[in-house]
């Protein structure tokens, strides 16, 4: 009988309450995406330590840009975080959008409610009450209907306060919102300024690696340091096809990966031209004729490197003339090299599979500009990439 009377008086609302409980859920959340902002605007690179940092080093060119290419890890990384930041913050927020607007619905259905039953109390007039109680048959009766007014009074009570708490949630809601907004914007922000910072070292370290290079006068003298700087690479790169060899020659036949003579995946799909071919050709800074073990393909900073192959990884590491690299063999003798990387995403032993993204695009290593520098070796002398390239 209650629940009819009170529904035709607009007491059926919708079911959704919320409690000091949802409350205090909303505002734990507002206070954690005010700490956010706070550690995203205190955990900014501070560029001119950094610069101030390197400025003792440049009288060693390789440590010079072994500690600049560190920092520039550390920013990278920095930049991945605060990206990962803002997908799962702009998520948050559609949430958080849509549990105002449920808030909001139910507000609304709340107040439609309690105005209906505030209109159906004014014409009834004050001796409804009254009426109930001296229309009674019986002591018996009139204790049953005092009970039931005294239900009708605690259900208004009730009703009042589950309006209150609502308005305190939608208000709570609004705030965790532009909270999230502002976490939001401060990331995005975060990404701009670290990714200045970013192009600022690389542009200091173009102009130091220029500044050495013209410091050398004497042609033939720029002749041996280039020289220097390329056997040094291949030595390292010859290393380590000796230590790979050992370890293979140590495994069962069985258990050798062979190349299946497959062709190559495009290793940078963001590249944009290819800046240095492979071969014999001019260099642009020497004015005489060297070697180019690889194809130098130019590309954005932070773009995907892709395996060219399925192989193994048989090192993922960095040197000051290659910066970071990666290089994975496919069997049968043949590798990949993969080089001046701003970030890793493989390890030495992983396995990988053709098309995989194993690193990103950077100017790590003797590089003055972003690009992959692809190379290939087979049997232990480097080959023309094209010969393996779709």
């Amino acid at each position: 009988m209650i629940t009819a009377m009170l529904a035709g008086m607009g007491g059926d609302v919708c079911a959704t309450t919320y409690t000091n409980e949802s409350i205090q859920a909303k505002q734990s959340e507002l206070a954690g995406a005010k700490e956010q902002v706070k550690d995203l605007k205190s955990g900014l690179t501070d560029i001119q330590r950094v610069k101030d940092e390197l400025e003792s080093t440049k009288s060693d060119l390789n440590a010079y840009i072994t500690q600049l290419d560190a920092q520039l890890t550390d920013i990278t990384l920095k930049i991945d975080e605060y990206n990962r930041l803002i997908e799962n913050k702009e998520a948050e927020i559609e949430q958080a959008r849509l549990d105002l607007e449920e808030a909001e619905r139910v507000q609304q259905d709340q107040y439609e409610s309690m105005k209906k039953r505030i209109k159906f109390m004014y014409e009834s007039g004050d001796n409804m009450y009254l009426d109930m109680l001296f229309g009674a048959g019986n002591f018996s009766d009139m204790i049953s209907k005092a009970d039931y007014i005294e239900m009708l009074s605690a259900y208004d009570r009730r009703k009042l306060n589950e309006y209150i708490e609502t308005t305190e949630y939608v208000n709570a809601c609004k705030e965790e919102f532009e909270a999230e907004k502002e976490v939001l914007d401060a990331a995005k922000a975060a990404v701009e300024t670290e990714q200045a910072n970013v192009n600022e070292l690389m542009e200091a370290k173009e102009q130091e690696v220029n500044s050495v290079s013209a410091e050398i006068s004497d042609k033939e003298a720029q002749i041996k340091e280039y020289e220097a700087y390329i056997n040094e690479m291949n030595a390292e790169i010859k290393a380590l096809e000796k230590a790979i060899a050992e370890e293979i020659a140590a495994l069962e036949e069985a258990n050798r990966r062979q190349y299946n003579g497959g062709m190559f995946a495009w290793p940078c799909p963001a590249y944009t031209r290819i800046s240095d071919d492979y071969g014999n050709r001019i260099h642009p800074i020497l004015g005489v004729e060297k070697f180019h073990n690889g194809i130098d393909l130019a590309a954005p900073y932070g773009s995907s490197i892709l395996a060219a192959y399925d192989g193994d990884v048989v090192a993922a590491d960095y040197s000051s003339s290659m910066g970071n690299y990666v290089m994975i063999s496919h069997g049968s003798g043949l590798y990949t090299i993969y080089m001046h990387a701003s970030a890793l995403y493989v390890s030495k032993g992983q396995s990988v599979s053709k098309g995989q993204t194993i690193a990103a695009v950077g100017s790590t290593g003797r590089s003055t500009g972003n690009h992959l520098h692809f190379s290939v070796r087979q049997n232990g002398s480097y080959v023309s990439p094209w010969g393996y390239l779709k």
